[in-house]
C-alpha cells in the first residue's frame, strides 16, 4: 500500500495514468493528464527543500493515493493541491478548467493546509472543528491531505530540524491518530514510525539494534511461522494467503513504555495474518491454528461478531508459536482486509472500472457526520479537544445490555458512560450499577464482554462527581448540561432571596415588574436572567438595586480598616470579637471591658452577657462603623448534609461563589444518610452571612444550616475578673 520508490523521481503523465488504469480501465486519462500537465505547469520554477522540482510533491500523493484504488477526482486533486495556496491559480481558474467537484476538492485541501492544528488549545478547538466539517462534507478531502502528510513525512530530512521536530509531533498526536481511526492502519503506522524516527532517533535505533541482534540469534522466524501455518491449514482443507512481518519500531517501542518491559522480555514483536476465502473459512482456520499452537488466555478478539466503529473486521488471536515465543494472528476474508487497509478510502475504492461494493465499508459520510454532531454538544474548546483526543486515540471494549445487544464503548470507560450510551435519559437517572450480575461502584472500568444493567431512581440527575468517573464526550457533555441547568435553577432562587432582602432595605418590592426594569437598564435577557448572576454573584444587590432605584442605592464606601472598624473604644484601645457570638458588623454590639486594655466586642443577644450582669461599670456603649468591612470575621455555620457523593464538593463551591472564604471545616457526626459539620466562615457583614445561609438554604442535598454559637467559649475567669 506504499508508494513505490519511483515516487520520488517523480513519474510522468503517462506512468501514472497506467497505474490508474490497472484498477480503473474507465478512468479518464484526459482528465488526469490535463490536471498533471496543468500543475507542473503552475509549479514550474519551485522547488523542494531537498533541491527536487516541487511538482514531484504532488505527483507523489498522487501514487499514494492511486494505491488506494481512489477515483479520478482525488487523483486530480492530489496533482493540483498546492496550486491555489502556492502558485497564481484561483479556485475560480480550477473550478472553470477541472469541473466545481474538483475545485471543491482543491479548495478543501487549501483550507486544512492552513490549519495550524498545534497551536494553541482555543486555536486547535477551532480548527479541528474546521477540520471535521471539511470531512463531513468530503471525506476525500482528508485522503488527500493524509497523503500528502504521509510525503511530507518522508521526505522530512531535507528540512530544518526544529521544523523536523514541529512536524513530526503534529504528526504523532494529529495525523497518525486520525488516519488510524479512519481505519488506514497501515498508514497510521507509517506516519507513528516517521515521526519516530525524528522525535526519539536513539530510541529507535536502539530497537532496531536489538532487533537485528535477536535475528541473528534466532534466524528469520516468519518464513517458518507461515510455513507451519500454511501447512497446518492445509491440513484441514483450507486455502488462504498467510504472510508475516515483524512489528514497526514504534509499535514495538510503544509496547515497552505501556508494560514496562525489556525487550528482551517482549514476547509478541511478530504478527502475521491469514487472509481467507470466506467468514466460515476464518472460525476454522482460528481452531486449526489454536489446535496446533496454545492459545495466551485474555488475548482473543473477535471484530468479525463484533466489528469496529471504523469497519475493521478481524479475529485476533496471540498463540506461543516456536522456541514458546509469542506471536499475534489476524485471520480475515479479502473483502475484510481491504476495508482493514484502506479503512474509509474502502468506500471509494475502484476495481475494475467501477466502485467496489465492498460490504464491509463504512459509510464515511454517516460516521464523520457522527462524530460532527458528537463534538457540537460541547460548548467550550477545553471539553471539545478533549472529545477529539479520545474519539481517534481509544480503542474499544464491547458490553452487553441484559437484552443483550452490544454497545460500543471507549477502553477505560464506566457504567456512567455505559449508561449515557444507551440514553441519555438512563445515564442521567443512574444510581448504580450491576456488571455481570454484581453490584459494583459507578467507577469501574468496564472489560470486553461483560453485561451491565444500568439502576435508576426517578428524581436522579447527574452528579459534579460524574465529571471525574465518566470518560466519553457524550456522557460528559450531557452531564455538563444538567449541572448547568442544575445550577441556574439554584442560583434563581438564590438570587430572588438576596434581592427581596436588598429591595425591603430600602423599603420597596422585588417584583417581576421590577426585575424586568432592571434586566432592561442591565441589558439582560430578563427576570430570571438577573436572579441567576445575583445569585451566582456575577451581579451584587447593590448593581441591581442601582439599575431601578439609582437615587436610593447606599453610595459605595472605602472598605473600613479592620483596626478601626468599631466604634466607642478609648485611645488606644484594641478589641478582640468574642468567640461565644462571634458578632457581624450590622448586628447590634456591646463591649466587655478586659483586664489590660483590650475590649471583647459580643452581640447584644450573646448569653455569655448574662455572666457580666453584675459588673456594669465592665460595659461599653459599642457600634460598628458604617461603610463597607472586608471579610475576616469568622462565623461558624453547623451544616447538616446528605451523605452523598460530591455534595461536600458543592457546599465548598458554593460557599467560595458567594465570595466567603472557608477557614477550617470539621466533622462533628457521621451518620449513614447524613453528615453533619462545623464549617468556620470568613465574611463581610450580617448581609454577606445571609447570602451564605440563603446559598445552602437553596441546595437541596442541605438538610438544616444554623448559625453556631458556644456560649461556654467565653471563659469563666473572664466573669469573675474585677
Amino acid at each position: 500500500m506504499t508508494a513505490p520508490a519511483a515516487a520520488e523521481a517523480g513519474l510522468d503523465a503517462g506512468e501514472l495514468i497506467a497505474r490508474v488504469r490497472a484498477y480503473n480501465p474507465r478512468a479518464n486519462a484526459r482528465l488526469l493528464s490535463e490536471a498533471f500537465d496543468y500543475g507542473r505547469a503552475m509549479h514550474e520554477g519551485q522547488f523542494r527543500h531537498s533541491g527536487e522540482p516541487y511538482f514531484t510533491h504532488p505527483v507523489a500523493v498522487a501514487e499514494i493515493l492511486a494505491g488506494q484504488r481512489l477515483d479520478d477526482a482525488t487523483i486530480a486533486t492530489a496533482l493540483l493541491h498546492d496550486t491555489v495556496e502556492d502558485t497564481k491559480s484561483t479556485h475560480a481558474e480550477i473550478e472553470r478548467r477541472f469541473g466545481a467537484e474538483i475545485a471543491a476538492l482543491v479548495d478543501g485541501v487549501t483550507k486544512l493546509t492552513n490549519l495550524q492544528l498545534s497551536s494553541t488549545e482555543t486555536q486547535q478547538a477551532e480548527n479541528f472543528r474546521k477540520l471535521f466539517i471539511a470531512m463531513s462534507k468530503d471525506v476525500r478531502v482528508i485522503l488527500v491531505k493524509l497523503a500528502d502528510r504521509l510525503h511530507n513525512m518522508r521526505t522530512i530530512k531535507a528540512m530544518r530540524p526544529e521544523k523536523q521536530a514541529k512536524k513530526a509531533r503534529e504528526t504523532m498526536d494529529i495525523y497518525a491518530p486520525l488516519a488510524g481511526r479512519m481505519g488506514m492502519q497501515w498508514m497510521r503506522e507509517e506516519l507513528e514510525d516517521l515521526a519516530f524516527r525524528v522525535l526519539n532517533p536513539e530510541g529507535r535505533a536502539s530497537i532496531m539494534r536489538r532487533f537485528i541482534t535477536l535475528q541473528k540469534a534466532a534466524g528469520d522466524v516468519v518464513p517458518r511461522i507461515t510455513g507451519d501455518m500454511r501447512l497446518e491449514l492445509e491440513k484441514v482443507g483450507i486455502e488462504a494467503e498467510v504472510f508475516g512481518r515483524a512489528k514497526k519500531p514504534y509499535s514495538i517501542w510503544r509496547k515497552m513504555q505501556e508494560k514496562q518491559l525489556a525487550f528482551s522480555r517482549l514476547s509478541d514483536i511478530y504478527g502475521f495474518r491469514v487472509i481467507t476465502d470466506s467468514e466460515m473459512d476464518c472460525y476454522r482456520a482460528l481452531g486449526a491454528i489454536h489446535q496446533r499452537w496454545r492459545a495466551v488466555p485474555g488475548r482473543f478478539k473477535d471484530y468479525i461478531s463484533q466489528p469496529k466503529s471504523n469497519g475493521y473486521r478481524s479475529i485476533h488471536t496471540t498463540v506461543s508459536g516456536r522456541d514458546g515465543k509469542r506471536v499475534e494472528v489476524q485471520i480475515r476474508t479479502r473483502e475484510m482486509h481491504d476495508v482493514a487497509e484502506a479503512g474509509v478510502a474502502a468506500h471509494w475504492s475502484y476495481k475494475g472500472g467501477v466502485r467496489a461494493e465492498n460490504p464491509f465499508a463504512v459509510d464515511p459520510t454517516k460516521w464523520v457526520a457522527q462524530l460532527t454532531e458528537q463534538f457540537d454538544a460541547e460548548d467550550d474548546h477545553e471539553s471539545f479537544l478533549e472529545a477529539v483526543k479520545l474519539e481517534m486515540y481509544s480503542d474499544k471494549v464491547f458490553c452487553f445490555t441484559p437484552k443483550g445487544d452490544v454497545v460500543k464503548l471507549p477502553r477505560g470507560a464506566t457504567p456512567i458512560d455505559y449508561g449515557f450510551a444507551i440514553h441519555t435519559r438512563i445515564g442521567s437517572a443512574c444510581v448504580g450499577a450491576k456488571v455481570d450480575g454484581l453490584r459494583v461502584p459507578l467507577w469501574t472500568r468496564l472489560k470486553n464482554g461483560q453485561s451491565v444493567e444500568i439502576i435508576t431512581a426517578e428524581g436522579q440527575v447527574p452528579q459534579p462527581a460524574w465529571l471525574d468517573i465518566a470518560i466519553t464526550g457524550k456522557a460528559r457533555a450531557a452531564i455538563r448540561k444538567s449541572l448547568r441547568e442544575q445550577d441556574r435553577a439554584r442560583f434563581v432562587r438564590l438570587g430572588r432571596e438576596l434581592a427581596r432582602s436588598a429591595f425591603e432595605n430600602l423599603g420597596k418590592k422585588a417584583t417581576d415588574k421590577t426585575l424586568e426594569t432592571a434586566a432592561k437598564k442591565l441589558r439582560l435577557g430578563g427576570r430570571d436572567e438577573v436572579l441567576a448572576r445575583l445569585g451566582s454573584a456575577e451581579l451584587t444587590a447593590r448593581d441591581v438595586v442601582e439599575a431601578v432605584y439609582p437615587d436610593l442605592a447606599p453610595e459605595p464606601t472605602e472598605e473600613i480598616d479592620t483596626r478601626r472598624a468599631v466604634v466607642g473604644l478609648g485611645p488606644g484601645q484594641n478589641f478582640k470579637r468574642a468567640p461565644c457570638c462571634q458578632p457581624l458588623p450590622g448586628e447590634r454590639i456591646v463591649g466587655i471591658a478586659r483586664r489590660g486594655r483590650g475590649v471583647e466586642v459580643h452581640a447584644i443577644d450573646c448569653e455569655a452577657l448574662a455572666a457580666f450582669e453584675d459588673q456594669p461599670a465592665r460595659w461599653m456603649d459599642l457600634h460598628w462603623s458604617a461603610g463597607t468591612h472586608p471579610p475576616v470575621y469568622t462565623v461558624s455555620l453547623d451544616v447538616t448534609i446528605g451523605n452523598d457523593a460530591g455534595v461536600l464538593g458543592r457546599i465548598c463551591t458554593l460557599i467560595g461563589e458567594q465570595k466567603a472564604n472557608i477557614s477550617d471545616l470539621k466533622f462533628v457526626d457521621r451518620k449513614p444518610d447524613f453528615y453533619r459539620l462545623l464549617i468556620d466562615v470568613d465574611l463581610r457583614d450580617a448581609e454577606h452571612l445571609h447570602s451564605v445561609v440563603s446559598a445552602l438554604e437553596a441546595e437541596s442535598d442541605v438538610a438544616a444550616v444554623d448559625r453556631f454559637r458556644d456560649p461556654s467559649a467565653a471563659g469563666p475567669s473572664e466573669a469573675r475578673a474585677s
